[in-house]
């Protein structure tokens, strides 16, 4: 089977837009650590029985909410992750560190393991957090988008 490779004039028309609305949040994303977008509500405080669950920041609650409606979000990103070899935090930081235009869709598998992962998981979306990752990927999508989005003279 053969896969037909997309124009980077044509990537960058589909990428653009999402990407423009997921760069709002890099300065959020920057420097945050995990104890800044989620605490421990403990129901304890309210009653008599003992539920602990996480309570997020609103604006990363946000950007969940944004980034699930953008093109970049793909359920299969499992086939992401095993067609590169990427199994830890390193792994997808060197994937993201030398992901090109043509590979916007490592990218996005990448945003995806988090933001989807998250929804079944809440602990996901503050390793992301944590580690980074929401910060780096978005950081490397604005910037192929602004690389390549050059008029040709």
């Amino acid at each position: 089977m053969e896969e037909t490779k997309r124009s980077t004039k044509e990537l960058v028309d589909l990428y653009k837009e999402d990407v423009i609305k997921l760069v709002q949040y890099l300065p959020y994303f920057e420097g945050k650590r995990a104890s800044d977008v989620s605490h421990s509500f403990d129901t304890e405080e309210i009653g008599n029985t003992t539920l602990t669950f996480p309570v997020y920041d609103s604006t990363l609650l946000a950007f969940v909410k944004l980034a699930e409606q953008t093109v970049f979000m793909d359920r299969n990103y499992r086939y992401v992750y095993t067609r590169n070899n990427i199994r830890s935090h390193e792994d997808e930081r060197r994937a993201i560190e030398k992901a090109t235009i043509q590979e916007m869709d490592i990218l996005g598998g990448i945003l995806s393991k988090y933001v989807l992962g998250g929804k079944t998981r809440g602990a996901v979306w503050t390793e992301g957090v944590e580690a980074g990752i929401f910060f780096l990927v978005i950081q490397k999508m604005r910037e192929l988008i602004v690389f390549w989005d050059k008029p040709i003279y």
